[in-house]
C-alpha cells in the first residue's frame, strides 16, 4: 500500500508530524512518499494529482489554504482514492473525508488563560496571529480575543499576522516596540513566532516587563520555557495527529468505518509540567 502526503511546508512543528506519519506506515508495512508545497496552493494540487496519477493508494493533505481545499477534495474523490486532512481542517469537509487534529479555538483559550492568569487578569495584549488563510491562526486567534474579552482590565492593542514564522514574529515585535506600544502580554498563535517575539525583547532590554505564549511545545519552546523566557506553550501532539492520518487512510482503504473527526487534544504546558512533554 503506498500513501502520498503532501504538506505545506515543512518547519518544525510540521516535520514532527511528518515524522509521525513515517513511524506509523513502518509499523503498519505502509510505503509512504512525503513532499512540501512550499506555501503554494496551486503547487499543492499539482501533487495531488501526481499522486492520483501514480496509483496511490491514499492521500494525506495538510493543507496550505484551508479555504481553498475543495479542488484537491474533488480530485482525489472522482478518483475513489481515500483522502484524510491533518492539522490544518478544511472550511468545507465532504462526508467521507476525515479530519484529524486538534480544536484551535481551545489552543488559544487554554494559552490566553494561562497567561491571563500570569499577569493578574490585567494588561495590554498583542497578538502575532498565524496565516489567516488558516482555520487554524483564525481560530487560535479567536481563542485568545474571547479569554481577553472576559477581563474588565485586559484589552487587545495590536494583532498582525507573521504567518507562522519566527523572523515574522521577530521583525513584528520590534515594530511594535519601536512604535512605542505599551504591551505587556504577547499571545503568538505558534512557538516560531512567540520565540521571534522573545528575541526582540532580549533585543531591546524588555524581556523581564512582557509575557510570551505559545502553541505547539516544540523542542526550542520547551529550552526558552526552561530558561525563563517563554511563560506558557500548548502541546500538540504532532506525531499523534500523523500517526492518526495514516490509521485513517488504512482504515478507509480497507472498508472500516471512519469517524468524520478524529480529535488529537491539546495540553497546557507551564514550567511546572515541561519535563512530561520533552
Amino acid at each position: 500500500m503506498k500513501i502520498g502526503v503532501t504538506f505545506p511546508i515543512l518547519d518544525q512543528f510540521l516535520q514532527n508530524v511528518a515524522d509521525g506519519i513515517e513511524a506509523r506506515a513502518e509499523e503498519a508495512g505502509v510505503e509512504v512518499t512525503i513532499v512540501s508545497a512550499q506555501e503554494k496552493a496551486d503547487t499543492q494540487l499539482g501533487q495531488v494529482e501526481n499522486f492520483i496519477s501514480q496509483g496511490v493508494q491514499g492521500i494525506i493533505v495538510i493543507p496550505v489554504d484551508t479555504d481553498a481545499a475543495g479542488p484537491m477534495t474533488e480530485k482525489a474523490m472522482d478518483a475513489d482514492i481515500p483522502l484524510a486532512y491533518v492539522n490544518r481542517r478544511p472550511a468545507d469537509l465532504p462526508a467521507g473525508v476525515p479530519y484529524v487534529g486538534s480544536d484551535s479555538l481551545v489552543s488559544g483559550i487554554l494559552e490566553m488563560e494561562a497567561l491571563a492568569e500570569l499577569a493578574g487578569g490585567k494588561g495590554k495584549v498583542g497578538i502575532l496571529q498565524g496565516d489567516p488563510a488558516n482555520e487554524a491562526a483564525r481560530l487560535r486567534t479567536q481563542g485568545c480575543k474571547d479569554v481577553v474579552a472576559e477581563y474588565p482590565d485586559m484589552e487587545v492593542v495590536r494583532e498582525q499576522a507573521g504567518n507562522w514564522y519566527r523572523e515574522k514574529g521577530l521583525q513584528i515585535t520590534e515594530n511594535w516596540i519601536q512604535s512605542g506600544d505599551e504591551i505587556d502580554i504577547i499571545c503568538a498563535n505558534n512557538d516560531e513566532m512567540a520565540l521571534g517575539a522573545i528575541q526582540a525583547l532580549k533585543n531591546a532590554d524588555m524581556l523581564d516587563d512582557v509575557l510570551v505564549g505559545g502553541v505547539d511545545a516544540t523542542a526550542d519552546a520547551l529550552a526558552a520555557m526552561e530558561a525563563g523566557e517563554l511563560e506558557v506553550t500548548v502541546f500538540q501532539d504532532a506525531a499523534g495527529q500523523g500517526a492518526g492520518g495514516v490509521d485513517a487512510i488504512i482504515n478507509m482503504y480497507n472498508g472500516d468505518e471512519t469517524p468524520a473527526v478524529i480529535d488529537v487534544p491539546y495540553q497546557l504546558v507551564t514550567p511546572e509540567n515541561m519535563a512530561d512533554f520533552k
